[in-house]
């Protein structure tokens, strides 16, 4: 069986992926990968690969994501598969760092709980808005993080290399998964990096947002479940 290596997104721990795990252990043992080390996607991915299994299916989520194409471009030869949830290959728009910047500016002066409510709120689809459980899950995982680990986080975020031109020469069984409805990562960028990888599978989540692992995660589970058999 093949180690399965999981990497959570902003504001989020292994919880991210409470949904999955029951679902991909009996495909090889499961590892969620830590983000609490390094200030740059470079960093992090270094951090994480000195932890890791000798080779692995990759999967990660949004910023995990990111750091899934920067382990592709440090140790290519260790990945067997990969998957790219809720992300996208583009670098940061001069738009989305302002926002980025005003986030962690908000947190530090506000009320960080009702930032994270608000947040969450805004990445779902609509029917999921105002979901406790979810609601509840995002809180936690964002107390857990912090304050200084989301200025950490959006900071390596905005740093973070444009990977478009990278993907061409990935060469795994890639999965590239997004919801219908996702308004941090849509959908034409998870087709744009569908479309560059050769032979990559892309699937769109109905009725989802940008936390798919936990709006939709059975669709997830089973997309996944499809990707570690192919």
């Amino acid at each position: 069986m093949t180690p399965i290596l999981l990497v959570p997104g902003l504001l989020c721990t292994a919880e991210v992926f409470s949904p999955q795990i029951p679902a991909l252990w009996p495909h090889g043992p499961v590892t969620i990968a830590s983000t609490l080390e390094g200030s740059t996607i470079a960093a992090m991915a270094s951090a994480i690969l000195e932890q890791a299994p000798a080779g692995f299916a990759l999967a990660g989520i949004s910023m995990g994501g990111y750091i899934a194409f920067e382990i592709m471009r440090q140790a290519p030869q260790r990945v067997m598969r990969l998957a790219l949830i809720s992300t996208s290959a583009r670098p940061d728009t001069p738009e989305q760092t302002a926002l980025r910047r005003a986030m962690v500016e908000q947190a530090r002066t506000g009320d960080f709980d009702a930032l994270i409510a608000a947040t969450t709120d805004a990445i779902l689809h609509p029917e999921h808005r105002g979901d406790a459980s979810i609601h509840a899950v995002n809180n936690r995982m964002a107390r857990t993080i912090g304050v200084d680990g989301l200025a950490r986080q959006q900071e390596a975020i905005i740093a973070r290399a444009d990977s478009r031109p990278g993907l061409p020469a990935i060469s795994v069984p890639t999965l590239v998964m997004v919801g219908d409805q996702d308004p941090l990562t849509p959908p034409d960028r998870a087709a744009e990096i569908a479309a560059a990888i050769p032979g990559a599978r892309l699937v769109t989540l109905a009725r989802c947002g940008h936390a798919s692992t936990l709006e939709q995660p059975e669709a997830v589970n089973r997309a996944l479940a499809d990707w570690l058999t192919r």
